[in-house]
């Protein structure tokens, strides 16, 4: 190690905070710097979080660093530390690593051409880079947060940018892509303001939750929980025991709408509206990785205490079915889809929808050490494909400059690098031998077979088939056939299209040979992630774990492979199969309509509260008003009456004085 592991553990959320306060300082010395040092940071924030892998692969026992104690009441105790254990460190790694990437690589996207074919960057990178380094800092706080108030912290940061940067390009005058709003920009704020609200109800449940659990437990304290576990169960009434179930579906909520599971799964497709490289962070590195690490987190505390309380059932069934739910349901949408980047929305979605069936059949299976360790390594390997496969659509929409798939086409032969990387990619998305997606979704399919879970194993099953069909459409329509005629119209006014920079697709590559050789390390993942361990306990042990093996799953993998992957190869890579018939279909319909949740959403939730608001203004509102206006004239009345007993002749004031001393004595001697 070239840090200790204690400074190590701040400095590697630190470092990125302080560059986000200090990129508009870079900015004002020169803009060039102010870039180089975006690149800086994050290589540093990738350096100081690798830093600490060698450290957990020695010694895997978490390590809980306190830097500050808040004696808020007599005997309550608020710590703001950070806890270093595997799980920690390996987010980390992802949001420092895969992010050092996307910066990098923006570099490049976030640089284009003006009318006279100048090379021009994008206005606002200040607040760009700004925002970008906040969000992996308020990333990487979230994860190593020792106790759950700071870990709140961390995800209100990671809400807040993800507004700001969803929303980034706000003040673009062009057509909106959709007819409700004037600008391009007025529905990027809308897309960036639905993202704010709609996590927030998640939100809201959350910290009702974290509430409860502190009620219950008497710490925030990840480790104390899990430590005393048997003390604060053991003092439980019957009436606490009830609420310890609330709490956990409670705090499951922040998790649904953070990473977009249903219902709360609508905001992510509109998060699409911001630059492709925040897309990029949002669904690799950050954000939705969020909801998925605090599950992850929690798991091994609600198995610790499963046996006493039973009724914790139902937070694994929840976690486990929304998963399924989502997963399906979001691989439908995806199956039509046009743009590029809503392709990959509806993916991450689906794919988030896989971790959250693992980590809730934790607790529904006898070996729950093998589901968790298929999540969160799927965690990992979702992490590596995805961002490659943003970063590759972002480098196509720098080229073609349209989201849509259908202006696109036979790009593979001109843009051979992101080709290759996005096929890579695609490869690993789909399941295939050897790419890293390969071997995490066959981890999960081995835990729910072996596991018993046949339901929950069926929907997984089904959903990758829908997987690798879209999928591959989507690589065909980019890459393969004849190029549309968009692109010949690029071509006819001078702009051929050409492979990205080299500041672009050197990230490209870097991510797919992670992708390509990643599922080879399964067993060093397996020895990183060998338990959760407070001191010499050990709460959750999966070290025993056998290393992959042909089974029954692995035909069901094969299955895949010829029913999800050769129809899309021959429909859209081999051509002569016109669908258009279909778009006039009631299930085309239903699914590109998203399964009207959407349009119901905005149907209560808009359309009625517009309704209420006009009602209350029509009607109370205006019936106060004009009340008002009565009591007003009535006190007008009134003083008009009163200024009559007003003579100014001082005989006439003297007696009305006295008649009223004489009123007010009768008064109190007769009541």
């Amino acid at each position: 190690m070239f840090v200790p592991l204690g400074l190590a553990a701040w400095l590697v959320f630190a470092v990125p905070l302080t560059g986000a306060a200090l990129t508009p300082v870079f900015a004002k010395v020169h803009e060039s710097l102010r870039d180089a040092m975006a690149v800086l940071v994050g290589f540093v924030t990738a350096f100081i979080a690798l830093d600490m892998v060698p450290e957990m692969l020695a010694s895997p026992s978490s390590t809980d660093i306190v830097l500050l104690r808040w004696n808020v009441v007599a005997g309550h105790v608020i710590d703001f530390g950070v806890l270093v254990d595997p799980l920690s460190v390996l987010l980390a790694t992802i949001a420092g690593g895969i992010g050092s990437l996307i910066v990098l690589f923006s570099v490049g996207y976030m640089t284009g051409y003006d009318e006279d074919g100048n090379l021009v960057k994008d206005p606002a990178l200040t607040r760009y880079y700004g925002f970008m380094q906040l969000f992996i800092g308020g990333m990487i706080l979230l994860v190593m947060a020792d106790n759950l108030l700071m870990t709140f912290i961390g995800w209100e940061v990671v809400g807040m940018c993800s507004y700001a940067l969803i929303g980034f390009w706000h003040n673009r005058a062009q057509p909106s892509p959709v007819p409700e709003y004037a600008t391009e920009g007025e529905y990027n704020a809308a897309c960036g303001m639905k993202a704010f609200m709609v996590t927030r109800v998640g939100d809201i449940g959350l910290l009702a939750g974290i509430l409860l659990l502190y009620f219950i437990t008497g710490t925030f304290n990840y480790t104390e929980i899990l430590e005393t576990a048997p003390t604060w169960v053991g003092g439980l009434t019957s009436l606490t025991l009830g609420l310890l179930p609330i709490a956990a579906l409670l705090v499951f909520a922040g998790p649904i709408g953070k990473s977009a599971q249903f219902p709360l799964h609508t905001w992510l497709p509109e998060a699409m509206a911001g630059p492709t490289t925040v897309s990029a962070l949002i669904h690799a590195a950050a954000m939705v990785k969020a909801g998925v690490y605090l599950v992850a987190r929690l798991v091994p505390i609600f198995l610790e205490v499963f046996t006493s309380v039973a009724s914790l059932m139902v937070f694994f069934q929840t976690v486990a079915w929304i998963g399924a739910i989502t997963a399906f349901m979001s691989a439908t949408m995806a199956l039509v889809q046009d743009e590029i980047k809503k392709v990959l929305a509806y993916s991450t979605i689906s794919q988030l929808g896989y971790m959250f069936m693992a980590l809730g059949a934790t607790g529904l299976v006898a070996e729950g050490v093998a589901a968790y360790t298929a999540g969160t390594f799927h965690l990992l390997a979702h992490a590596i494909f995805k961002a490659l496969l943003f970063l590759a659509a972002g480098s196509v929409l720098h080229a073609v400059q349209s989201k849509s798939m259908r202006d696109m086409g036979g790009l593979s032969r001109e843009m051979r690098v992101t080709a290759a990387t996005f096929t890579v990619g695609a490869l690993s998305l789909a399941g295939v031998f050897p790419f890293i997606g390969f071997w995490s979704k066959e981890l999960i399919f081995e835990a729910l077979w072996h596991g018993e879970q046949y339901p929950l194993f069926a929907v997984a099953f089904i959903t990758a088939i829908l997987t690798a069909f879209y999928t591959f459409r989507m690589v065909g329509m980019t890459f393969f056939g004849e190029k549309s005629q968009h692109v010949r119209d690029l071509e006819a006014h001078g702009h051929h299209v050409h492979e990205a920079p080299p500041v672009m697709t050197v990230p490209l590559v870097l991510l797919a040979l992670a992708a390509t050789v990643g599922g080879l390390f399964e067993l060093a993942f397996f020895g990183f992630f060998s338990g959760v361990r407070t001191g010499e306990a050990v709460h959750f042990d999966w070290s025993h774990l056998a290393p992959f093996s042909l089974g029954v799953t692995t035909l069901f993998t094969v299955v895949v492979w010829g029913v999800g992957i050769v129809p899309a190869y021959l429909i859209y890579f081999r051509g002569g199969y016109d669908f258009s018939r279909l778009k006039t279909g009631a299930l085309y319909r239903f699914l590109v309509n998203r399964w009207y949740i959407n349009r119901v959403y905005h149907r209560v939730f808009v359309d009625g509260y517009l309704w209420l608001s006009r009602a209350l203004r029509d009607r109370l509102e205006a019936g106060l008003l004009a009340s008002g206006e009565d009591v007003a004239r009535g006190m007008a009345r009134v003083s008009r009456g009163w200024r009559r007993t007003m003579t100014g002749v001082l005989n006439t004031n003297v007696l009305a004085m006295m008649l009223g001393i004489v009123a007010f004595l009768c008064i109190v001697l007769f009541l």
